[in-house]
């Protein structure tokens, strides 16, 4: 199967590699993208927002040709369900990591803005239950990998009309199950109504913090290899 791997904020390709190794191996041909932005300064990136990212993702689709898996993680589950809703007779299945699909009008999140990019806050900026499975020598290992991301990405609103709902959907999730994430839904507001809009949906447990790819990558893969097997 051919599988689209969509990044989160701050993350280029290069951060699946160790994901794309073992989904190779398992018999995937394995696409994964930088988007467009990351790591220009705003002189070069001030324009693009997250119509442009998921533009690129709709394009990978296209390149490919034939039936794909769009696998996002974190804010990249925003691009990804954008181009589920855009490509929904090509895309067979959407993975979210660690993330739920977004309903129209939402955006990923808010974060400082410094010489017109958002650069990444360092991992000490986040929750504990995110972080606290990546030992000190991942940390130092991947913080410099990352990179800034053009300042509209995080909040410009998506926009989606199309067929997304029909699109099954496997929610890889670092520390929730299904029944415990319905049960949360009630808080959710309009992401209860997104999520009870798809008609497949299936939850699996990580048991992982918020970046799988970089503390259990091998069961990270695996999942997203059982993801992709799975029949609707």
């Amino acid at each position: 199967m051919d599988i689209i791997l969509i990044p989160g904020l701050w993350l280029d390709a290069d951060s699946w590699n160790d994901v794309s190794a073992d989904l190779e191996r398992a018999g995937h041909s394995v696409h994964a993208l930088t988007m467009p932005g990351v790591g220009a300064p705003a002189s070069e990136s001030a324009d693009i927002g997250i119509s442009d990212w998921v533009a690129a993702g709709v394009a990978a689709v296209d390149a490919v040709g034939g039936p794909v898996v769009v696998v996002g993680h974190s804010g990249g589950g925003n691009v990804a369900w954008g181009v589920a809703d855009a490509r929904p007779d090509a895309v067979s299945r959407v993975v979210f990591v660690d993330t739920v699909p977004p309903p129209s009008g939402s955006g990923i999140s808010e974060f400082a803005v410094v010489d017109g990019v958002i650069p990444f806050p360092g991992w000490d900026f986040f929750p504990a239950e995110d972080v606290d499975d990546l030992d000190e020598a991942t940390r130092e290992r991947t913080a410099p990998l990352t990179k800034s991301v053009p300042a509209r990405v995080p909040t410009d609103p998506i926009v989606l009309d199309g067929g997304r709902h029909r699109v099954p959907v496997t929610l890889l999730m670092g520390g929730l199950d299904q029944e415990s994430l319905e049960s949360d839904l009630d808080a959710w507001g309009s992401y209860a109504d997104e999520y009870r809009a798809i008609d497949d949906a299936e939850v699996v447990r990580v048991g992982s913090g918020h970046w799988p790819q970089f503390s259990v990558p091998a069961r990270l893969a695996d999942l997203i290899h059982t993801a992709v097997s799975r029949r609707s």
